[in-house]
Parts: C-alpha cells; sequence; structure tokens
C-alpha cells in the first residue's frame, strides 16, 4: 500500500510536466513514447487511423521488378487479422499505469538486461509479421495444409510462431533471450540451442528466420546452416528483413549493443525500395540454392 501513492505522485509529476512540453510546443517535440502516450491521451486522440491511411503501407509500385519476379510477387493487404493486431497495439498504449510501471521496469533493468529479455519479462514486445491469412497466402497453401517440422529461428515470444504452427505436426524455436525462451516453453515450443537446431540429425519442411539476420553475429553461417537442414524437394524458406539494414547484437547479460563479426554484404543497400528488396531475395536465394524462397 505504501507503493501506491508513490505512484500517484510520480504520475502526477509526469502529467505536469508533460503539460509543461505542450506549452512550450507542439507534440512532436515529445521524444519520450511513454509522454507521447499520455499526451494523446489527453488529447483523446488514441482512435485508429483510417483505412486510407492503412492502405498506402500495403502499395508497391510492381514495375520496378523485372518481368520474372511480376508474377511471383505476393501483394499484402490490410486484413481482419493485421487490424485487430493494431487496435490492440493502440488500445495498449493507452494503459497510462502500466506504461508507468513498465518504463520503471525497463529503466531498472536495462542496467543488466538486454531490451528482448525486459520485453520477454514483462510479456510486451511481440512481432507482428503476417496474419495467419497472409501466411496462407504467401506459401499458396489452404487453411487445411499440413506438413512436418516447422523451425523459427529467433522467435522472441512465439506469437509469429503461433500463427504458423496449426500447419505444423511437429513446432521447433531457437531463441538466445532467457525470458524469450521461458515464453516460447509457455507456449508448448520445443526451444532448441542455437548450437543444436543444425545437429538435431533430421530436416525441416519450413524455415522462418523473421528480422534476425540484422541481429545475429553470424548471418553468413545463418544462411549457410538454413540450407544445410532444409528439406531438399519440398523445404522453404521464409525470410523477413527490416531495410535499410542496420545490424547489431544485443547482449543478453549486460544490455549493450556490439557488431556482428560476420560482414553482411547487404550493408551496401542504403535505401528501401523494390529494388533494394529484389536485389536482397536474389543475394539470399543464392545462399539458399537447395530451397524455395518464400
Amino acid at each position: 500500500m505504501r507503493l501506491w501513492p508513490c505512484w500517484l505522485g510520480c504520475y502526477t509529476l509526469l502529467l505536469w510536466a508533460l503539460r509543461r512540453s505542450m506549452w512550450a510546443g507542439p507534440a512532436r517535440y515529445l521524444r519520450s513514447p511513454l509522454s507521447r502516450s499520455l499526451y494523446a491521451n489527453m488529447m483523446g486522440s488514441h482512435g485508429p487511423p483510417g483505412a486510407g491511411e492503412n492502405h498506402q503501407w500495403y502499395v508497391c509500385n510492381t514495375e520496378q521488378l523485372s518481368e520474372s519476379l511480376q508474377p511471383i510477387f505476393v501483394q499484402s493487404y490490410l486484413d481482419q487479422g493485421t487490424q485487430i493486431f493494431l487496435n490492440n497495439s493502440i488500445e495498449k498504449s493507452g494503459w497510462l499505469f502500466i506504461q508507468l510501471y513498465h518504463s520503471f521496469v525497463s529503466s531498472i533493468f536495462s542496467l543488466f538486461m538486454s531490451r528482448t529479455s525486459i520485453n520477454g519479462l514483462l510479456g510486451r514486445g511481440s512481432m507482428f509479421v503476417f496474419s495467419p491469412e497472409q501466411f496462407q497466402r504467401l506459401l499458396k497453401i489452404n487453411p487445411e495444409w499440413k506438413s512436418h517440422r516447422l523451425l523459427d529461428l529467433g522467435a522472441g515470444d512465439g506469437e509469429v510462431t503461433k500463427v504458423m504452427s496449426p500447419h505444423f505436426e511437429e513446432i521447433y524455436a531457437t531463441e538466445l533471450s532467457e525470458t524469450m525462451i521461458w515464453q516460447l516453453q509457455k507456449k508448448k515450443y520445443r526451444v532448441l540451442g542455437i548450437n543444436e537446431w543444425q545437429n538435431t540429425g533430421f530436416q525441416y519442411d519450413v524455415i522462418s528466420c523473421l528480422n534476425l539476420l540484422d541481429r545475429c553475429d553470424q548471418p553468413l553461417t545463418v544462411l549457410k546452416d538454413i540450407r544445410s537442414v532444409l528439406e531438399p524437394t519440398r523445404g522453404r524458406v521464409i525470410l523477413a528483413l527490416v531495410l535499410p539494414f542496420h545490424p547489431y547484437v544485443e547482449n543478453g547479460s549486460f544490455g549493450s549493443l556490439f557488431f556482428a563479426c560476420e560482414y553482411l554484404w547487404l550493408l551496401k543497400l542504403p535505401s528501401v525500395s523494390l529494388m533494394t528488396c529484389k536485389t536482397f531475395l536474389l543475394y539470399c536465394h543464392s545462399r539458399l540454392s537447395a530451397g524455395n524462397l518464400e
């Protein structure tokens, strides 16, 4: 009970500081996510963006692609699953006391834990790459399609794994963060060590490597190992990467960052464009020639 007056005082102090910042200038000068959340709540602007604003996120000029790539390009779209994720994110950003608690815990634990591990501890920071419908559209499968083994590299808390898992009999995942491993084990996924998944003695039908190549120490080795354990006749690899490419590796013990020891050629890609994505796909395909790149 003694903590309650303390939290209330901190909340009041933050509101006062926010009002001062509002008087000093527009809200765009608020750099802290927590301050922006507080400002949005006070201004009543937590409603979801209009459908027209969201649609532009998915518009791609496929004329920039070569004629050979245009027929196999899969256009994404804003579906119900994506909208539910967006609505939930907007709602959670308005939970002021939870945001205050997360901000306090993060500031303390960041002294000796990585951001990923803190997110796993707090149960936040879930990644969204595709909805179930978008996953099926990408792989050109129907809702009843089944395969044997899935391996999700760098699975985080397993929320993206959960989207793919209904289509597989066995689900494997890898993760460095101990708190994220805990989240994966709660979901009943088998977690393999970072030096174990390549040496299990069996192959995988689908391997997902989502937003991992820019966050691992040896991205070239990862691509080589994926090729070695992918089922050669029907295996598929799903790659996702944030562009522009800015790699760094988290130190799980002390929350520090350092550069990867392997140089990935994608560092030369300066901007985000379909041509950049095409170059990335062709480069990765050359490293994954044993399987199909989705």
